[in-house]
């Protein structure tokens, strides 16, 4: 009966490959968002702070209160993704884009680009969890690492495109340019996920088996389809509802704990505190305005640069050895940059830093940057994707607002060679813990990545 039915629904191989491919572009557009929000506001600060008349305090709270309303929107996105589905939380989100990006751009004091900036953080913090989610629950197990980093690389793009956006509009400081033009792409991701369908594993979660097939077959052969339905009820028939308490349960504890190490490192390393104070950073070096929001131009560029290449290899090589090799790669660099600060009347240190942020972030693209989302897209079951992936992405944007709101202060207390080091210290015991409990999860379904985790398989 299914074989007789397939003639009919199922698409060519090339047209599903393209439907794939073209349903992660869109729900990635959400990554892109969320790297032109977080990245702008290194160049629009330069600017934003003289007009508003913006202590040191003062900016590093205008960076983090987008990450208050981060925690918030990653916290309540699990619990909204798991009861209303993948598509539909999308869609509000992308509104919600639109809606705090006009909002930034037409701000005429503090108060309301700090609140502008908590709305565009709940569309980041629900955006970083769905994003990833919904892509690994529509990409076939050959293709799934690649398409859930296409948000990593969305992201970079993001990143790169806003320091662009920074440095043209240097010259006349046009800093609600900078911010205002992130409703373009927004409303492109709008529009565009009315075409797509709703996540199979969701429609599969509520019931609705054939809707759930039909979504199969937009990106998956006939028999392919009925295989992974087969295999999805089998995984669900052997899940019981879990609740947010059931998170620490022994069955689901080890994946848990990995997102969250995952995550914790990630942020721990600094990464944002290069991403939203690079110009500052680099000004205080030595640089011009224009010199360092263009030096962080070359910085953006080498983050996705190195995601692109890792993309082409996640597949491929496997998710530990980019991961635990770029991790070490990001120590040592954080190390050589705090050695910099240490040498007596440096010549061309902006150089120099502008030189080691770039291989800081080429290695932290091809590891850790595409492994916080990968990683919690895979490792726990469909029935409590969304609360438990919650945990990686709400460690994420909690420590992401600990750095950002601590990073001038720390320099003044500790200076830059102290907060190098810390973060170099932090990373060495996150490689540690990763390289005993990260699994291989290369050309495995989401089933079998959950059943290894439950029996304490590791590699």
């Amino acid at each position: 009966m299914t074989t007789s039915r397939a003639p009919e629904t199922s698409a060519p191989p090339r047209a599903r490959r393209g439907a794939v491919l073209g349903a992660s572009t869109i729900a990635a557009l959400g990554g892109l968002l969320f790297g032109y929000d977080t990245g702008v506001i290194s160049a629009a600060l330069l600017y934003i702070a003289p007009e508003f008349a913006l202590s040191d305090g003062m900016q590093q709270f205008v960076v983090a209160s987008l990450l208050l309303g981060a925690i918030v929107g990653s916290i309540g996105a699990g619990p909204v993704v798991d009861r209303i589905g993948r598509k539909v939380t999308l869609i509000i989100l992308s509104a919600v884009f639109s809606a705090g990006a006009l909002l930034s751009a037409l701000a005429p004091e503090t108060s309301i680009l700090v609140l502008a900036r908590i709305l565009l953080g709940l569309a980041i913090g629900g955006s970083s969890l769905v994003v990833p989610t919904y892509i690994a629950e529509i990409a076939p197990p050959t293709l799934r690492g690649r398409l859930v980093s296409m948000n990593q690389l969305m992201i970079t793009i993001g990143i790169f495109a806003s320091y662009l956006v920074g440095y043209a509009f240097a010259g006349s400081g046009g800093w609600r340019w900078m911010v205002g033009l992130a409703v373009v792409p927004s409303l492109v991701m709008l529009i565009g996920l009315f075409t797509l369908a709703e996540s199979p594993r969701w429609l599969l979660s509520r019931g609705r088996t054939e809707d759930a097939r039909k979504a199969l077959l937009r990106t998956h052969s006939a028999a392919d389809a009925d295989a992974s339905l087969a295999e999805m009820s089998e995984a669900m028939r052997e899940e019981s509802k879990f609740s947010y308490r059931d998170l620490l349960s022994p069955k689901l504890r080890p994946a848990v704990l990995l997102g969250f190490a995952v995550a914790a490192t990630n942020q721990l390393v600094g990464v944002n505190a290069v991403i939203y104070y690079a110009p500052t950073i680099l000004k205080q070096a030595g640089l011009g305005d224009s010199a360092a929001i263009l030096s962080s131009v070359g910085i953006g560029a080498a983050n996705m640069i190195f995601t692109m290449i890792a993309l082409l290899f996640i597949d491929k090589v496997g998710r530990r050895p980019l991961l635990l090799g770029g991790t070490s790669v990001v120590i040592l660099v954080l190390f050589g940059l705090g050695a910099l600060y240490l040498l007596p009347s440096v010549h061309g240190l902006g150089l120099l830093l502008t030189g080691g942020l770039m291989l800081y972030e080429a290695a932290f693209a091809a590891s850790l940057g595409l492994a916080i989302w990968l990683i919690n897209s895979e490792v726990f079951p469909t029935a409590v994707r969304g609360k438990a992936a919650g945990v990686g992405t709400v460690t994420h944007w909690g420590l992401d607002f600990l750095i950002s709101i601590s990073v001038l202060t720390l320099i003044n207390a500790l200076t830059p060679t102290g907060l190098f080091w810390i973060y170099g210290l932090l990373g060495i015991l996150g490689l540690v813990y990763l390289w005993r409990n990260l699994p291989e999860t290369k050309n495995r379904t989401l089933e079998d990545i959950e059943s290894s985790l439950r029996k304490g398989k590791r590699a």
